[in-house]
């Protein structure tokens, strides 16, 4: 996983709020939802669950596929998870 960069998103526990962002160590990031050590609106909304994300060689790459992703309407993000993840399973463990 060096060298890479992950647009990723999260979750709450009823998959009613999703969270896009960006990263280059997305096994760190997710821990640090998953125990609430950010301060903003992940923690909030209890934003711990991964249910999606794509990997990047190019960090330039990943920031643009981000600010895509966050313009889409929720019903396009829905259904990209959905292609992937259709029972929105979190997948922080597969990455371990």
């Amino acid at each position: 996983m060096n060298n890479s960069y992950y647009v990723y998103i999260v979750s709450n526990t009823n998959n009613t709020v999703l969270y896009i962002w960006v990263t280059n160590n997305i096994i760190r990031r997710i821990y640090e939802h998953k125990n609430k050590l950010l301060d903003w609106f992940t923690k909030e909304y209890n934003l711990i669950k991964l249910v999606y994300y794509e990997s990047y060689d190019d960090v330039d790459l990943a920031i643009n596929r981000e600010k895509q992703l966050k313009k889409w309407k929720r019903e396009w993000k829905d259904n990209l998870i959905d292609k992937e993840n259709i029972n929105r399973k979190d997948l922080y463990d597969e990455l371990l």
